[in-house]
């Protein structure tokens, strides 16, 4: 396949009127799920640039993310939308693309602040993390680019100052989709950020390059961009939190710095085995992903191939482009749902416990459906709160030349969402027309969240070279539901970045964490949100707090949103 690693050559599949799957497919009737309001909310007024519609260059292809947070405290989810660049305006010849901040207007409404606020990064965006890095008890924001990258501090008073430089987290590589987590146990959020391919804007990787594998500029005999594989690997960072608004490169000591120079685009912190300790994910692009576990030293033991999940069950490496995780068969254990490139089945990994992971896809009946999509953001949701984890996928391929050829697949491309059964496997929710579902957009990074605060999770997608897309969840269910929001203790971070809920309704025990990063480059809503099907009321509910401390609380009330603070439990319930 040249420049990426993905299964063989897929046969197309098209559906009755010969659309591609990826882009038809449609039905007239079945459930809606989502609708599209990205113009009504305001949203539509912003949009995506990267690059030229040609796509000549990788640098011009990966797109951006999407970040849900709370950034004035008031309550409501914001929108942070990344944006990309172009050639023209890196040297100067033509205005940069702004990033946006949309403020949430309580009404189903949002106003981009972005200028206002001093986050419109005019820099080559790529991805976004949240994280209270001083525990001052308001969200931060990383930002990375190709080039520096960009930490924004929170003001408190709707305004950030970018304050990277000084923090030591600047960088300058070509960064991807970082994540916080408190790996050593000492209360402040720590920072990893991986890193993709080394990149010269003045010499960029085009057929004849020196720089370039010849034979890396195709696809399917078809010349396309150069790489990744083929170039030269960027490597990773883990960076420390001094405690004093600085942060130490502690990569190489902590044994994730990534010698090989595999091609990251995602990583998470999030505790795989319940020992307390977050423990560390990194997709990489057509190279093995890996899995560190966090020894509780200080350091990082690299267990990716003995684990299962450096590859899929072919025992082949696949282009990884986004990550979730959820409890989705709720037995207390997190799964692991990778994204993959078009002509590869999107591959979960099943968590047996002990770091043991099986690829279980095609048993799970993820893998047929998925192959021809080139899927990026996802995420393991409850979507329709009946207490079980579903799968949604965003979508869009890379290459132009997708239009052009007969590969079965598109450059935009329909989300996929598939309906947890309870018993390990799944069912694809058919797109109908005129919902969300059926719209064929050319996404990257998606972010889950309760925008409107009434119990369903919605969907905001950051798409290339256009506006962003906004799916409220309409889903007509009438199951009960909670979401948590978490504030930590003196001994841990603040915004409790790294603790686990167990929740107990309907016979049911469920789990949530609380993380920063994952799908692709991309932040999803910081709250914990939990849907409890028929059952009206929670028996047993436990906090697993980031110091270690674990609580039970006092059930809180279904169909509300509880703010709980470690040591004082339930301090307000938000209608």
């Amino acid at each position: 396949m040249g420049g990426v690693s993905t299964g063989a050559a897929a046969a197309p599949v098209y559906d009755a009127e010969h659309r591609p799957i990826t882009a038809g497919g449609f039905v007239d009737h079945g459930p809606i799920v989502f609708r599209d309001i990205t113009k009504e909310s305001g949203l539509a007024s912003w949009q995506h640039v990267v690059g030229t519609p040609e796509k000549k260059y990788i640098v011009e292809s990966l797109g951006s993310g999407v970040a849900l947070l709370d950034y004035d405290n008031d309550g409501w989810l914001d929108i942070y939308l990344v944006n990309g660049s172009t050639y023209d305006a890196m040297s100067g010849k033509a205005p940069p693309p702004h990033a946006a901040l949309f403020h949430n207007n309580h009404d189903g409404t949002f106003t981009n602040v972005a200028e206002r606020a001093g986050v419109t990064n005019d820099r080559w965006g790529v991805g976004v993390a949240v994280g209270d890095y001083d525990n001052d008890g308001w969200p931060d924001l990383y930002v990375t680019n190709v080039g520096k990258n960009r930490l924004y501090h929170n003001n408190h008073d709707g305004t950030f100052t970018d304050v990277a430089e000084k923090a030591g987290v600047a960088l300058g590589t070509w960064s991807t989709s970082p994540t916080f987590g408190d790996y050593d146990g000492d209360g402040r959020l720590d920072l990893f950020v991986p890193g993709y391919t080394k990149y010269d804007f003045s010499n960029p990787p085009a057929p004849g390059a020196t720089s370039v594998v010849s034979n890396t500029c195709q696809y399917r005999g078809v010349p396309v961009f150069c790489g990744p594989r083929g170039l030269k690997g960027e490597q990773d960072h883990l960076f420390h939190n001094n405690g004093d608004g600085t942060f130490t490169d502690v990569s190489v000591k902590a044994g994730v710095a990534d010698a090989p120079g595999y091609y990251g685009l995602v990583s998470l912190f999030v505790d795989l085995n319940d020992d307390g300790r977050p423990d560390l994910l990194v997709a990489n692009d057509s190279t093995p992903n890996y899995l560190y576990r966090n020894k509780g030293d200080g350091t990082f033991e690299d267990i990716s191939f003995e684990s299962g999940y450096a590859v899929n069950n072919d025992g082949r490496e696949t282009a990884s482009m986004g990550i979730a995780v959820g409890d989705s068969l709720n037995r207390g254990r997190l799964d692991i749902l990778n994204t993959t490139f078009s002509d590869d089945y999107k591959v979960l990994y099943r968590n047996n416990g002990d770091f043991d992971f099986t690829d279980v896809s095609s048993e799970a009946g993820i893998a047929k459906a998925t192959i021809p999509f080139l899927s990026w953001g996802d995420g393991l949701i409850d979507y329709d709160n009946d207490g079980w984890k579903d799968i949604f996928i965003a979508s869009g391929h890379v290459y132009p030349q997708a239009d052009q050829n007969d590969w079965g697949t598109s450059v935009a491309e329909r989300p996929l969402l598939f309906r947890n059964l309870g018993n390990g496997k799944f069912e694809l929710v058919p797109p109908v027309k005129g919902t969300g579902l059926a719209d064929v957009i050319r996404a990257r990074g998606a972010a889950f969240g309760d925008l409107f605060n009434d119990g369903k999770v919605d969907v905001v997608i950051n798409n290339v070279d256009g506006p962003p897309t906004l799916l409220r969840n309409v889903s007509d269910d009438h199951h009960h539901w909670i979401e948590c929001r978490l504030i930590g203790g003196p001994k841990g971070p603040r915004d409790a970045v790294g603790a686990v809920v167990y929740l107990t309704a309907g016979k049911i025990r469920q789990r949530g964490d609380v993380l920063s990063g994952g799908s692709f480059a991309s932040s999803n809503d910081p709250r914990v949100h939990f849907g409890l099907g028929d059952a009206d009321k929670i028996e047993d509910f436990e906090v697993r707090w980031p110091d270690g401390v674990r609580e039970k609380l006092s059930p809180p009330e279904v169909d509300h949103i509880s703010i709980i603070e470690e040591g004082k439990g339930i301090l307000k319930v938000q209608k």
